[in-house]
């Protein structure tokens, strides 16, 4: 059976896998399913139509599934799908998507989120990110995989953060993050390229020149974001290993109707 403290308020409807636990004075919606080994603490409350996977952990006050804070939504049965082996910390707030867009908020695997992070409807977080205390995403936003944000940052709706990409604590971000790029400050501004996340992550020096190449080609070349494209399009196959960083590159940049941050 799950461990449900004699407080905590579950709805019989919701789909608890036998080894969840729920701390005192949770509530549990009636569509809600909480995957193997997930543990809620004390009241949290995870409501809406939201599908969580295994070994997730949410701290005290957390507020998952919520209805968006959109004065357009009118109660349609949207979505929020959330992986597995994620941290949410101390009142973290997360709603579900809109008809707007897809419907659905969804939030990938591993994912670190310390206290009084904000994701709003319809975001799309990837996997192995990391987002420091009260760092707020408006409606809309993409983060991809293993981006870092800095406490006290926000990020304009229909942002995008790039994967690799890191920023510093307070930015206000309006436009999108290239993968790999550093930005901090506000207004936002790029300050160099995640070199020292990539070492870790156990990219070679060969793979690593190539970001750096492409990244002096968006900010210490003086050239116009075409010319920077097709500059960064003909690395393909000069570092073989490399060509996935360089698609990943070029199919963010081919997509960025708010512009980038440069």
């Amino acid at each position: 059976m799950s461990s449900i403290h004699p407080t905590a308020i579950v709805d019989p409807a919701a789909r608890l896998h036998p080894s969840v636990e729920v701390g005192p004075y949770s509530i549990i919606g009636a569509h809600v399913s909480l995957g193997e080994g997930s543990r809620v603490g004390p009241h949290c409350v995870i409501d809406g139509h939201t599908t969580i996977g295994r070994d997730n952990r949410f701290y005290p006050f957390c507020s998952i599934g919520s209805d968006p804070q959109d004065k357009k939504y009118a109660g349609e049965p949207t979505r929020l799908e959330i992986g597995d082996g994620n941290t949410f910390r101390e009142s973290c707030t997360v709603s579900t998507g809109t008809t707007q867009d897809e419907g659905v908020t969804r939030i990938g695997d591993d994912n670190w989120l310390m206290a009084y992070v904000h994701i709003a409807h319809d975001c799309r977080i990837g996997s192995h990110t990391i987002m420091a205390n009260v760092t707020t995403l408006a409606g809309h936003v993409h983060v991809g995989d293993w981006a870092i944000i800095g406490g006290l940052t926000g990020i304009h709706q229909f942002s995008r953060v790039g994967a690799h990409a890191m920023a510093g604590f307070a930015s206000r971000i309006a436009q999108d993050v290239p993968p790999f790029v550093m930005v901090a400050g506000n207004p936002c501004e790029a300050h160099g390229f995640n070199q020292e996340g990539l070492k870790r992550r156990g990219f070679s020096a060969e793979r690593i020149g190539v970001v750096k190449q492409m990244y002096r080609a968006l900010y210490r070349k003086s050239l116009t974001l075409d010319a920077a494209k097709a500059e960064i399009e003909a690395l393909l196959g000069t570092v073989p290993d490399a060509d996935g960083e360089v698609r990943l590159m070029l199919d963010f940049l081919a997509n960025a109707p708010r512009g980038i941050v440069r």
